[in-house]
């Protein structure tokens, strides 16, 4: 296939694919082993895995030519990223391009598995032999950050999972020598509990052997295993990285393929050369019919693509009673906690980790308290600081089948976790046509409060949401925050939960609102549904009339600042920032005829500009006067000193002064 895709460069290097050429070996060995229970995280050079899986050449070359017929992506994404779920195959879920990024989503598959055996759940896919997770890399991907996060936590828990990684001595054009002290061995040297073994991968007998012993050990010992292959590189880096431009091994690498090495063990194997022979121009006829066939395959039709840009929602309306038995108000951080506890009482299928939720603190919020004490530190338990583990094992947990939940402490810190969020969990819908959504649930404490100073203080929305394929809500009380959690784990795309820590105990002056009376057990709030939580008076046509849309903190400051006006303000609480309720803002904005956007982030380039934008785009000929944002100082940072805190923020007199300079417009 290879020597066909370099014949044909002009038609194939169309788009951008890398081949196995070199790799052969090890991949066929790796990937006879795997059985439909299994899962596998391959990476962009295991055309020779999927062959050896099943998949025909024509399927693998449907999604060369980007075709809508090709099975893994429906021509979104390159050749060599496999996206599958086919019974009798193991499940392949997406993974990203980015270069050894799908070892932690890997992980948290093995620890997914792990999980439901320790639940006695069973697995999504019986097989004959016990489930492990194959995580397939190039040696490079060795020296990311991410990986090691991956290998940490697959040895501290002792995952079946197995790490093979394909040397072949080459980054890019930077070799071995340039990118890391050791080789892949070496490296794992760092995690003890981590079985290895090194391997000529060109020789299929040896490459046969090593993979039989690494998913032996996977599977009886139910701990981690890595296998370092080393293979040479006898194709181009990519079809755009050509090897003549950089390579001076070529001779060297030629004399370990492994296609000259099987034809000789087969011919000592006591095989005729005619037999042989045969075989080979089989292969070839099929192959070149296969590329004929791709090649005048339908090209996708380009009114499909949003059909796969976020999953179905299963919570549309809300229902159930937001007003439980109960009429005393709750603050926000028991609802939050209480909404944990019935979740999890009622689908074993939900955990929650991250960042001392587990038993010995439950939550720097408390609002985890109890809960590993209740479920099981199984189910509640922490994690080493690693967000982009804790994000990204999300989508690996729920590829088996798992509605993870996990925490971030702060919303300064999601930051190495956005890498994960970005390009494996917020594309996999899309990416995978369809195939692969992501259940996560990723709350994050948010905002400024109580001094916490520029490292635990800041807003980060207009951040998450430009990130296409995940939802955001933003709650500014308790009984929404219960309601919105519910609906999230319901939600089988990923959601950021965004949880103001300043509203959490209603200690600050001013947010007593964000204490509600607690809804019942089966409330459920949908995404993308915003609430008037103050209505102007009708206007009589000459009293001004003036929309304040915000969410969070901003809520409580826009109520206070309302009392000034009495009947001339309207307060919308978006709740959710993705979805958006644009209806409900630009119904609000053709009734008050004036607007404010009032948000805790610097304004300039922020999420509340963009609705600012909706606003004059949709309602322009309604509006009175412009339509202005508010927010903090335009600082890279919220201070520690409480009065510059203050000094940055809005508050309920500078909203008040807005609303007066509108409303006077």
């Amino acid at each position: 296939m290879a020597d066909l895709f370099e014949k044909h460069a002009k038609l194939t290097s169309k788009y951008v694919h890398a081949c196995a050429h070199g790799h052969e070996a090890i991949q066929i060995a790796a990937g006879r082993l795997l059985g439909p229970q299994d899962y596998l995280y391959a990476y962009y050079r295991d055309d020779a895995m999927l062959l050896a899986l099943g998949m025909t050449p024509e399927e693998l070359m449907l999604q060369l030519f980007a075709k809508a017929t090709d099975p893994f992506s429906g021509g979104r994404t390159y050749y060599g990223h496999p996206a599958l779920k086919r019974e009798g195959f193991p499940r392949i879920p997406h993974n990203s391009s980015a270069t050894g990024m799908q070892a932690i989503p890997a992980a948290g598959a093995a620890m997914g598995l792990k999980y439901r055996e320790q639940q006695g759940l069973g697995q999504e896919v019986s097989g004959a032999h016990p489930p492990v997770v194959l995580c397939s890399i190039g040696d490079a991907a060795m020296t990311e950050g991410e990986v090691s996060e991956a290998l940490h936590m697959a040895t501290l828990r002792q995952l079946p999972l197995i790490i093979l990684v394909q040397d072949n001595g080459w980054d890019i054009s930077a070799n071995a020598e340039e990118i890391h002290f050791g080789d892949a061995i070496t490296l794992a040297g760092a995690f003890p509990g981590l079985a290895t073994r090194a391997v000529a991968g060109h020789d299929y007998q040896a490459a046969h052997e090593a993979m039989v012993w690494a998913f032996d050990t996977a599977r009886t010992e139910r701990r981690p295993v890595l296998v370092h292959a080393t293979v040479p590189l006898l194709g181009h880096h990519t079809s755009g990285v050509r090897k003549e431009w950089y390579r001076d091994d070529l001779e060297e690498a030629a004399q370990r393929d492994p296609l000259p090495h099987l034809r000789q063990y087969l011919l000592d194997s006591g095989h005729s050369p005619s037999t042989i022979a045969a075989l080979e121009a089989a292969c070839k006829e099929d192959v070149q019919g296969a590329f004929d066939r791709a090649r005048m395959a339908p090209e996708p039709d380009p009114a499909v693509l949003m059909h796969t840009a976020l999953a179905p929602a299963d919570v549309t309306h809300e229902t159930g009673s937001r007003e439980g038995e109960d009429p005393a108000p709750q603050i926000m951080v028991d609802q939050a906690l209480h909404a944990m506890q019935e979740i999890l009482s009622n689908d074993p299928t939900t955990l929650l980790y991250g960042q001392d939720v587990g038993g010995r603190l439950g939550g720097v919020f408390r609002e985890a308290a109890t809960l590993a004490q209740k479920f099981g530190d199984d189910r509640v338990f922490n994690t080493p600081i690693q967000e982009a583990f804790i994000v990204g094992s999300t989508a690996g947990m729920s590829a088996v089948g798992l509605k993870p939940i996990v925490e971030i402490q702060f919303a300064d810190y999601l930051w190495p976790g956005l890498n994960q969020l970005f390009t494996e969990l917020s594309r996999s819908h899309f990416l995978s046509n369809g195939k692969w959504p992501i259940h996560s649930v990723i709350r994050v404490p948010i905002g400024a409060y109580g001094s916490g100073g520029p490292y635990h203080s800041s807003s980060i929305e207009s951040v998450l949401t430009a990130i296409r394929g995940i939802k955001v809500a933003y709650p500014s009380c308790g009984a929404d925050l219960k309601g919105l959690l519910k609906a999230a784990v319901a939600d089988p795309n990923p959601v950021v939960v965004l949880e103001h820590k300043g509203l959490y105990w209603s200690k600050v002056p001013g947010t007593d609102g964000a204490k509600t009376v607690e809804p019942a057990a089966d409330y459920l709030l949908p995404l993308g549904v915003a609430r008037t939580v103050l209505p102007a008076t009708p206007s009589d046509g000459a009293t001004p009339r003036l929309a304040i849309i915000t969410y969070g903190r901003g809520v409580h400051w826009a109520l206070e600042a309302a009392a000034d006006f009495p009947g001339a303000i309207e307060i919308l609480d978006l709740r959710s920032l993705v979805p958006l309720d644009q209806q409900a803002i630009l119904d609000a904005a053709r009734r008050c005829h004036r607007c404010l956007v009032l948000t805790e982030e610097p304004p300039n380039g922020s999420f509340a500009q963009s609705i600012a934008g909706l606003i004059a785009d949709a309602a322009f000929e309604h509006l009175d006067a412009p339509v202005r944002c508010m927010g903090s100082l335009e600082v890279p940072a919220v201070p520690l000193n409480t009065d510059l805190e203050a000094a940055v923020l809005p508050n309920a007199t500078t909203v008040s002064a807005a609303c007066r300079a509108l409303l006077d417009y």
